[in-house]
């Protein structure tokens, strides 16, 4: 597709601007080859800490802190102990919505954005709660009440909520964060109930790798569901990069990454999370399963990962110059928001740091609100 042939173009050329965040290790699986277990990096405070501070040296803009029931870090209080450490950078801290009683949930992320003085967002997760099971319609009904209720407690001088789940009447001083309507919204799903979530209550709605035309079609579909809400809302893209001085180069390093795979260690890896079977997941493999003999399902977009990864299934494999290149043509589409890992993630933030980040123009998103 062509770059002009985009029909609803937000950033074009010269005024691309540009959150680039990077990922962090505390539901473990940082390695150095794909479908191991990698006794050299664990997900430990140390580690993660490490992982945190290199972004936040670079010049990342954010980081995303994942959330889920498997060995690692929690989020709240992996984030409330290192932000005295951070210097610039923001925090993605993903929240599971359901886990925390709403009012509590709020005062949470409040005190942790006083913490890092303004540089909070927050990625809403709706997946299942561990050990329960619970109908897909209760969670998105339970997930839009607590956005709402988080939105008055951040908002609005009382909480008064009259929902099917939750009922209050309550003051809101209690709950009152640094950021004057709070920390930013993000919040990814294919789900149709994902879509509206995110489309009525959200800012930033987050994507996984997919060829340029379906995440175009994506976008188009959720301008429209927030438009019927009377919003507007951002988009950011999930994806893993490999970048090397050559082409060559950067294929070879995604061929030794999984040079040790296992497919039954792998297997095990990826089934291990709460969303190893999800619409988005599922949908991952089913991109993976039309790409050429060597995984790359578009040029520069190898979805290798997905074969040992659950989640984001997919990288941008290329020299500096194709990389710079495809995000253009992301953030020409619309894309304003990045989220890039690497095996193994320290390293790989440092590459893509000193060959990459330089030549991107950037911004925070929670410090240039449209």
């Amino acid at each position: 597709m062509n770059r002009d042939s985009y029909k609803s173009v937000k950033i074009k050329h010269s005024a691309r601007k540009v959150e680039v965040a990077w990922f962090d290790d505390l539901c473990g699986g940082d390695t150095q080859f794909l479908g191991t277990h990698d006794s050299e990096r664990q997900s430990t405070y140390e580690h993660c800490r490490n992982i945190i501070l290199t972004a936040d040296r670079l010049g990342y803009q954010n980081i995303l802190l994942p959330t889920s029931y498997v060995n690692g870090q929690e989020v709240l209080p992996f984030a409330a102990a290192v932000a005295p450490e951070l210097k610039q950078i923001n925090i993605l801290a993903a929240i599971r919505t359901g886990e925390i009683h709403p009012p509590m949930l709020a005062r949470h992320l409040s005190t942790l954005d006083h913490i890092l003085k303004g540089r909070l967002t927050v990625n809403i997760i709706n997946s299942p709660l561990p050990g329960l099971t619970e109908t897909p319609q209760l969670r998105y009904e339970r997930c839009g009440e607590i956005i709402e209720i988080l939105q008055q407690s951040w908002q609005k001088e009382r909480i008064e909520f009259n929902g099917s789940i939750y009922k209050f009447s309550m003051d809101t001083a209690p709950v009152k964060p640094f950021q004057e309507n709070g920390p930013l919204l993000y919040f990814g799903g294919i789900s149709p109930d994902s879509k509206e979530v995110c489309a009525k209550y959200c800012d930033v709605y987050l994507m996984w790798p997919e060829p340029q035309e379906s995440i175009y079609a994506t976008m188009q579909d959720m301008e429209k569901r927030a438009a019927t809400h009377g919003r507007t809302i951002d988009f950011g893209l999930r994806v893993h990069v490999i970048v090397r001085d050559t082409e060559a180069e950067a294929k070879e390093y995604a061929k030794f990454i999984m040079s040790k795979f296992d497919e039954t260690t792998a297997a095990e890896i990826k089934h291990r999370t709460q969303d190893s079977k999800s619409a988005g997941v599922l949908r991952q493999d089913e991109f993976r399963e039309k790409a050429d003999a060597e995984d790359f399902v578009e040029p520069m977009l190898w979805t290798g990962i997905g074969r040992a990864r659950s989640g984001c299934g997919a990288a941008l494999v290329g020299t500096p110059e194709q990389i710079i290149e495809k995000l253009n043509r992301y953030m020409d589409m619309g894309i304003r928001s990045f989220i890039f890992s690497g095996y193994p993630l320290i390293e790989e933030c440092e590459i893509f740091g000193e060959k990459v980040l330089p030549h991107l123009k950037t911004v925070k998103l929670s410090e240039n609100r449209s």
